[in-house]
């Protein structure tokens, strides 16, 4: 496991994307949105303040950027539940119910979830292609969301030891104060009986290397939503949401 900076990507909307990634995998779309700028809470959250009228022009930019026409996104419920699309979609946004995971390996679907100190993990396997992106909270972690994307992908065909992963921007370990009922959930063992900072990203990383995956491919975001001024912060008061965004190339 090694760390990260993403770079930005001008555009129509910005994207820090993963900079490793951007040479190793031409046919990617990567990425993660942020603020437009000091004070901006406009974000891309559908079930927030953001007027929808607002909301839907900055997902139709976001789908012109990436250059991939059809879109999917669901209500996210901090659960294990992952969507999977085999099938090409019509252009525009598509929204489901209930997931924090969606895997493909069709070309032209970009893949998306909203976060703001949750953790955005983008899963890529380069032979057969296929993506996953995964919205990772402490309860989605706890319930074991990752690992049933990675699932996914290995069920598509996917070698488990050659898959790549990646952490993006969130609340750091050194912000994210928990009680000990956290950590019991997220990483069981040794008791933690005060309030303590915990390490999300981390956590996933020793997920990932318990099913499989080389920790070599597993990288981490230099991010912090909470101390830094790029993205939306949930504790820091934030009512915006960045998205995540992942997906193949046509």
């Amino acid at each position: 496991m090694h760390a990260v900076t993403e770079v930005l990507e001008p555009g129509e909307i910005p994207l820090w994307r993963h900079p490793e990634w951007v040479e190793r995998f031409p046919w990617l779309v990567q990425g993660v949105t942020g603020r437009d700028g000091p004070g901006d809470e406009t974000g891309f959250g559908l079930f927030g303040p953001t007027p929808v009228g607002v909301a839907l022009d900055r997902w139709r930019r976001l789908r012109a950027t990436t250059a991939l026409p059809a879109a999917v996104h669901s209500r996210q419920v901090h659960g294990d539940r992952v969507e999977e699309w085999p099938l090409p979609l019509p252009s525009g946004l598509m929204v489901t119910e209930g997931a924090d995971a969606h895997v493909t390996r069709q070309p032209g679907i970009l893949l998306t979830v909203s976060v703001a100190d949750c953790v955005p993990v983008f899963l890529v396997a380069g032979s057969p292609r296929a993506v996953a992106m995964v919205h990772a909270g402490w309860r989605g972690v706890a319930a074991g969301v990752f690992e049933r994307a990675f699932a996914a992908l290995v069920g598509m065909g996917a070698i488990p030891s050659e898959v790549h992963a990646h952490c993006g921007p969130a609340i750091c370990g050194e912000c994210y104060e928990v009680g000990p009922e956290v950590h019991e959930a997220v990483r069981p063992g040794p008791g933690v009986f005060v309030k303590a900072p915990i390490d999300l990203r981390a956590a996933l990383a020793q997920r990932a290397a318990d099913v499989g995956m080389s920790r070599e491919r597993f990288t981490t975001s230099t991010h912090c939503t909470l101390h830094g001024s790029e993205f939306f912060s949930h504790r820091g008061g934030s009512t915006g949401r960045q998205v995540g965004v992942i997906g193949i190339r046509p």
